[in-house]
């Protein structure tokens, strides 16, 4: 399996975050790609490329323009708004919530970072529009190999996406990679793609930007919403609306689930994809299910990720792998390693 591996993550750095009320370090740092990636190469595990140049007019597939506007220049705004500043991350601290108005873009830059945001969690960097966008050509340019006839790839890149949205960043994500994923399979002949996330965290962003369409199928299995970030969307009862009614699969599951439950949940899930007819599938692999997961509480253990990728391989269509979350860091290599793996070995 080929991974397409982003050469520019590591610029995207975060100092701080907010979490549970209190500013910490940040927990989506640059060692968890840089695990991954040891262990790629020490199993010999495919060849690792950088993904070419991509064209910026593909982002706007998924995303809004005004939103990319932001992305690309907010750094640059940030940095010139007082002296300091290029030493400090850049946080929300204020969104326009219920009966406050969203079609008016401020002139205000912290308005405008409220207005593309959801949480204050998610540090913007010096580096993080140049990580983000090369992340996107890492999951292109395994969508178009897949397209193109391969059975597999991988996108290995951060910040990870699935919390983005169309118009709005959030979750440690900026650019939704498996949604582009999607959409350019779409755009290169599938006639229905299905996005599976086994992240713990609901991939809210993703969603989100497929929510009232038919031609892409949502699968989720994270922990419920009830009591588990992102909080606002994932329960079982969306199933898409409009033309997506009955496109969309939530399966929440509670605090502390092991691999028995989660694994049937999984085949819930895998059973949905065929029978929507995917022709294609996107992962959005998160390893954040694994038991010694710091902001987590599935109870995964490391040996049953060969079992997910075989799992994964068992659905016999050509699939795109995308690197989410994963906060163990010392584990991080080795769980997604395992997962390609056992989807290899399952071929």
């Amino acid at each position: 399996m080929i991974t397409f591996h982003n050469g520019r993550h590591a610029g995207h750095a975060g100092r701080l975050e907010m979490f549970r009320g209190e500013l910490v370090p940040c927990f989506e740092v640059p060692a968890r790609a840089e695990g991954v990636l040891h262990e790629l190469r020490l199993r010999g595990l495919g060849p690792i490329e950088a993904p070419p140049a991509i064209d910026g007019a593909l982002l706007a597939t998924v995303h809004q323009p005004r939103y990319l506007e932001f992305l690309e220049g907010a750094w640059d705004e940030w940095v010139a708004l007082a002296p300091g500043n290029d030493q400090r991350d850049a946080l929300p601290s204020c969104w326009p919530v219920r009966h406050h108005r969203s079609d008016v873009v401020p002139a205000n830059f912290a308005a405008r970072m409220g207005l593309f945001s959801f949480d204050a969690g998610t540090p913007l960097t010096a580096g993080t529009w140049a990580a983000a966008r090369e992340g996107a050509a890492c999951a292109l340019a395994a969508a178009h190999r897949v397209r193109d006839g391969a059975r597999a790839a991988f996108a290995l890149t951060r910040p990870p996406g699935h919390h983005a949205g169309a118009d709005f960043f959030g979750g440690y994500c900026f650019l939704n990679n498996a949604a582009l994923a999607a959409q350019a399979l779409r755009d290169g002949g599938a006639g229905r793609v299905a996005v599976l996330d086994v992240d713990y965290h609901h991939g809210n962003g993703t969603q989100a930007i497929f929510y009232d369409r038919a031609d892409v199928f949502y699968a989720s299995l994270h922990g419920d919403p009830r009591t588990e970030y992102p909080f606002y969307l994932g329960h079982a009862d969306e199933t898409g609306a409009g033309d997506g009614l009955g496109h969309n699969l939530n399966l929440p599951l509670p605090r502390g689930t092991g691999y028995a439950a989660w694994s049937a949940a999984l085949a819930d899930a895998l059973g949905a994809v065929q029978r929507a007819g995917a022709e294609a599938l996107v992962v959005s692999l998160g390893v954040d299910t694994f038991d010694g997961d710091p902001i987590s509480g599935f109870r995964l253990a490391a040996a049953d990720y060969l079992r997910v990728g075989e799992a994964l391989a068992r659905a016999g269509l050509p699939t795109v792998f995308v690197f989410e979350g994963g906060y163990a860091v010392a584990r991080v290599g080795e769980l997604t390693a395992n997962v390609l793996e056992g989807f290899e070995q399952a071929g």
